[in-house]
């Protein structure tokens, strides 16, 4: 190596550990100022509710303001754009829903889903249930499933609006069963409910919170969770892949982001703080009354979910023919 080689690689050298070292003080510092914490969805729903509540245990953990700024509308690419296009420094966070990974297929968005956004925890599950009106003569997925295969197009499933995350947990559904069912949109998620009360409509899927005042008073009749796995919320109820439909597993669930290019060090620091939070019992206790599942999932185990979720959504999207706006 000439003199001129080893000069340069030597100032290399110098200027990568100069900046790994600010970097790693940058991080411990952090943070120093208030944060902003986008919503992505209005007050008072289950993004919004678990938004706030990660907010207020990080100032009391961090002593620095913690501030929460709604931005709802576009089915939560509005806030994510915000935050996509912010400083990488850590003093913009994102909480989204499980929608985030299906807006990328219906809509012409103004950053790229997977490179602007740094996906850091999912903070909370929030499980579904398949719900059918009483009169309809099924009490499992199973014998659902053969009801309606002999009655193509004649059952409706309702949703909170096409392309919403409802519409799409039913149109695969019926995608991997082979069933032939019409889809009626509403505009949210309690007139979709109401309607399959009413008898208008013969199946949904929602929430925990929003069906369980219903099947638990014979109202409606819940059939199976639509999650991966069986949640604590409702012990007893088998999930949908259990109960007729192996490999079906669908989770709602809320999240947390950073601006794409945000050092790790500082990305691993608001994991750290958001999963000590979310598996605190008290916090446990409060979410699962409200039919929320604490998780605290590592950065890696979030990022592998996320991207995997954008591509499933992306063959539904195709397979229903729908064309992003």
């Amino acid at each position: 190596m000439n003199s001129l080689s080893a000069t340069t690689a030597r100032a290399l050298l110098v200027l990568a550990v100069s900046t790994c070292a600010t970097s790693a003080a940058f991080a411990q510092a952090y943070p120093a100022k208030s944060i902003r914490m986008v919503i992505a969805l209005a007050p008072g729903g289950g993004t919004d509710t678990s938004a706030r509540l990660l907010g207020q245990k990080l100032s009391l953990m961090w002593g620095v303001p913690v501030v929460a700024d709604n931005r709802p509308g576009a089915g939560g690419s509005i806030a994510s754009d915000i935050v996509a296009h912010a400083p990488p420094d850590g003093y913009t966070i994102l909480t989204n829903s499980s929608g985030i990974t299906i807006t990328p297929s219906l809509m012409k968005l103004g950053y790229d889903a997977q490179k602007d956004l740094l996906p850091v925890t999912m903070a909370f599950l929030s499980p579904g249930v398949m719900v059918v009106h009483p009169s309809i003569p099924v009490k499992n997925v199973k014998e659902l499933i053969a009801f309606a295969k002999t009655r193509p197009n004649e059952l409706f499933y309702s949703s909170s609006g096409l392309g919403s995350a409802q519409h799409l947990s039913m149109a695969l559904f019926c995608q991997m069963t082979g069933l032939k069912m019409t889809h009626v949109p509403y505009k949210g998620t309690a007139p979709s409910i109401l309607d399959v009360v009413a008898g208008r409509v013969a199946v949904t899927v929602a929430s925990v919170v929003s069906t369980r005042p219903m099947f638990t008073t014979g109202k409606l009749r819940a059939l199976a969770t639509v999650g991966s796995k069986r949640t604590p919320a409702l012990p007893e109820y088998p999930t949908v892949a259990e109960s007729g439909l192996p490999g079906f597993g669908v989770d709602q669930w809320y999240g947390v982001f950073l601006p794409g290019g945000t050092s790790k060090e500082i990305a691993n620091k608001l994991q750290e703080a958001i999963a000590r939070i979310v598996l605190e019992p008290e916090t446990r206790k409060t979410m699962l009354s409200q039919g929320m599942d604490s998780i605290g999932s590592s950065q890696a185990e979030f990022a592998a979910m996320y991207a995997a979720e954008i591509v499933r959504w992306a063959k539904v999207v195709k397979a229903l023919g729908l064309e992003p706006m």
